[in-house]
């Protein structure tokens, strides 16, 4: 059921939900500091629209409905549902080897396109964006995409990867002949009623915001600019606004205008949301689909995903068994608690309970010291470093930044304490060698490392 209660909904108590969604929004907004936000929620028989708040503190731009916020990563379901819109018109298969269309793949020949898609296929993260604006995308991936760097076999286990979308967009141009940004508008934003908006190019179609960090020790919200390599476009470069993500989402979930032809057929969004059987996202999700995150709420998998850009935090979530769609963007890193608070507003007065990521695993008894994870584990250049403080308690830093304190437990789960406020978030867990029984790789935040030094016996 859509609503708390039984009563029909009327033209009143529709109103009376715009308004109190609004006040929350609007009280959100300002007790997190975030200058601006959106909201769509769609509920299978109604649509609210809200806005709330500046697009750009310099400028003093109030945000609008149409406002385009830089979605980071949430770019990559468009990407996705491009290759499977290509695979829909048979012109390549989503287990072919993505080495078949790339040569700069060939050192992973064993790689295919639905690895690519679903985080399945063992490549690293990939290279900081300052360090792939200095590169081609063919030096690129055949620099990243090594069997040297593999995190684990393709298709056994699963690691968030942006190189895996740079090759995704790869073969989108390679089958096409056009620009990842042609593609994409012309397949996807066009046919779902998006003004196409892209970081590093001019927007003078529609308004644009800006991202917004927050000093924890003034208070102060400042202006960031957005860095993003030119070849990393497929992985992070979309504007969008909420509305535009709840068209993505009614698509995803097999939701078509009437009278209108589907963007995505129904087989295509079918598949795009079924589990990959490998997809284990610790974190990030309860499982993966191809494209699509997806995230247990009761018996249902809402699919959707996540995105943050600098200084933005974007989120959708569509539920295929009712319908329902809730998009949501912020123009501040900080955007990311008020989507939860928000959510949690929204099961109040809505009676939609939007799942937000998965729940740490139950039953795991009391933290212990684990001295067989303490060592150094690398994806790519990313070096994960564990140690015992002098107390004996475990730390987690990465690339030499302030260690943070880790919480792990007896089944190999661990989580990450942050060091203000005490509060836990789910981190990952640490893995064995089936062979040998030693921890060898290590999740955090759906990313895998390998380890580098030495395992204890």
């Amino acid at each position: 059921m859509l609503y708390t209660t039984t009563a029909p909904v009327t033209e009143d108590s529709s109103l009376r939900l715009r308004g109190e969604l609004q006040s929350r929004l609007d009280a959100l907004a300002r007790g997190h500091r975030v200058p601006g936000a959106q909201l769509a929620l769609d509920t299978g028989s109604g649509t609210v629209l809200l806005h709330t708040g500046t697009a750009d503190l310099d400028t003093g731009a109030p945000v609008t409905a149409d406002t385009a916020v830089p979605l980071g990563s949430l770019t990559k379901p468009y990407t996705a549902a491009l290759v499977m819109l290509l695979a829909d018109d048979g012109d390549l298969d989503p287990d072919d080897p993505a080495a078949d269309y790339l040569p700069e793949l060939s050192r992973t020949p064993d790689v295919t396109i639905r690895q690519l898609l679903s985080h399945t296929s063992g490549l690293p993260t990939g290279p900081d964006s300052d360090t792939a604006a200095g590169t081609t995308t063919a030096h690129y991936l055949s620099s990243v995409c090594t069997a040297r760097d593999s995190l684990f076999a393709p298709g056994a286990d699963f690691s968030y990867s942006n190189a895996g979308y740079i090759a995704a967009g790869r073969l989108v141009e390679q089958v096409t002949g056009m620009p990842w940004h042609e593609a994409v508008r012309t397949l996807l934003l066009e046919p779902l009623g998006t003004t196409p908006a892209f970081l590093g190019t001019t927007t003078a179609s529609r308004p644009v915001a800006a991202g917004h960090t927050r000093n924890t020790a003034n208070g102060r919200v400042r202006r960031v600019e957005q860095n993003l390599a030119p070849l990393e476009a497929p992985a992070g470069a979309l504007l969008a606004s909420a509305a535009d993500l709840a068209a993505l989402g009614r698509a995803l979930v097999g939701r078509t205008p009437i009278g209108l032809p589907p963007v995505l057929p129904p087989t295509v969004a079918k598949q795009m949301r079924h589990p990959e059987s490998a997809a284990r996202p610790g974190a990030l999700a309860d499982g993966w689909g191809l494209g699509p995150a997806l995230y247990r709420q009761g018996d249902t998998l809402w699919c959707g995903h996540d995105g943050n850009a600098q200084g933005t935090s974007c989120h959708l979530r569509a539920d295929p068994d009712s319908g329902a769609v809730v998009a949501f963007t912020g123009n501040s890193g900080s955007a990311t608690a008020l989507w939860r608070d928000l959510a949690a507003e929204l099961a109040r007065l809505t009676g939609i309970r939007v799942p937000l990521s998965t729940a740490p695993p139950v039953n795991r008894g009391a933290p212990v010291v684990l001295p067989e994870c303490v060592g150094a584990y690398a994806n790519g250049d990313t070096v994960y470093r564990v140690a015992l403080e002098p107390d004996g308690s475990p730390t987690l830093s990465v690339d030499g930044d302030l260690p943070l304190p880790l919480l792990c437990y007896r089944d190999l789960s661990c989580d990450l304490v942050d060091p203000d406020t005490g509060q836990r978030e789910s981190g990952g867990r640490f893995h064995r060698d089936p062979a040998t029984g030693a921890v060898d790789r290590v999740q955090i935040s759906g990313r895998v490392a390998r380890r580098t030094d030495h395992a204890p016996a």
